[in-house]
């Protein structure tokens, strides 16, 4: 008589936590080597491509400006994004409620997403003034199209027979979208976040180009390109770099605390009055 011998489910490997961090130090050093030894190699002059250290020196030397306009684009990245993320959130769940609000809003969001954004901000600085009002609006509409499109798409996932079972045990529309919906959300949520927190930087960076009085990187650094200052364009453009990789972690960090089912296993509380709660 043969026995089978049941072996338990591999589980994924997990990176160490200093190869995490090891592997992107790496990676920085060696584009910042290949930079300079470009430079040097190649005598390029500075005013076409400064070196790290050039760029190092305007940075130390300019440190305040930076630092202050650094603050207002992170201050109109930060309103902007989370502004964008919830209202893209609510326009997916009530497009998914009702298919007359989906049929009709959906083209013209679609069609909206042709329109370049350096065009919106034109318009909305003659509607909205040269204030923080126009920078908000725009970083919220780079980020708004992306969430509304996933965060519907995960709604829409939803298996069916999941959806009747809810039901049958009691359910009602908000437990139901509260357990059932919300989790199926998450993933594509996350994943919309995490392209448009790059992206909304470019966009407040825009927006400065457009309508800019309280200063910025993005007008930091418009300034010194017509100055033809290249060691304060590439210093204007490593701080943008900065403030994309913060915003990027940011959302894997939020990720990180709203779904830690992904990282450890996490069982629900389960009772009869589950549905009902």
């Amino acid at each position: 008589m043969s026995t089978t011998r049941k072996t338990a489910p591999m589980q994924p490997e997990k990176q160490p936590l200093w190869r995490s961090i090891l592997y992107p130090v790496i990676a920085f050093a060696l584009v910042i080597s290949l930079w300079w030894g470009s430079v040097e190699y190649f005598q390029v002059p500075r005013y076409v491509m400064p070196s790290p250290g050039d760029v190092w020196a305007h940075i130390m030397s300019d440190y305040a400006t930076l630092w202050q306009g650094f603050q207002v684009t992170f201050m109109e990245f930060l309103i902007g994004f989370v502004v964008g993320a919830f209202s893209g959130f609510f326009m997916a769940v009530l497009m998914d409620a009702s298919k007359t609000i989906r049929g009709v809003l959906y083209p013209i969001l679609i069609v909206s997403q042709a329109v370049p954004i350096i065009a919106i901000s034109a318009a909305l600085t003659i509607w909205l003034g040269f204030g923080l009002a126009p920078k908000l609006v725009i970083v919220a509409l780079v980020v708004f199209f992306p969430v509304v499109v996933n965060v519907l798409d995960g709604l829409r996932s939803v298996d069916s027979d999941l959806l009747r079972l809810a039901r049958s045990m009691g359910g009602n529309s908000w437990s139901i979208f509260r357990h059932v919906k919300m989790p199926a959300t998450l993933t594509p949520l996350f994943s919309a976040l995490k392209l448009s927190a790059t992206f909304s930087v470019t966009g407040a960076v825009i927006a400065e180009w457009s309508a800019s009085t309280s200063g910025g990187i993005g007008a930091y650094l418009m300034q010194a390109n017509s100055r033809l200052n290249t060691s304060g364009t590439f210093a204007a453009i490593a701080y943008l770099a900065v403030l994309g990789l913060v915003a990027f972690l940011l959302v894997i960090l939020v990720e990180y605390l709203v779904t830690p089912w992904r990282t450890k296993p996490v069982v629900p509380r389960w009772s009869t009055r589950f549905w009902q709660k």
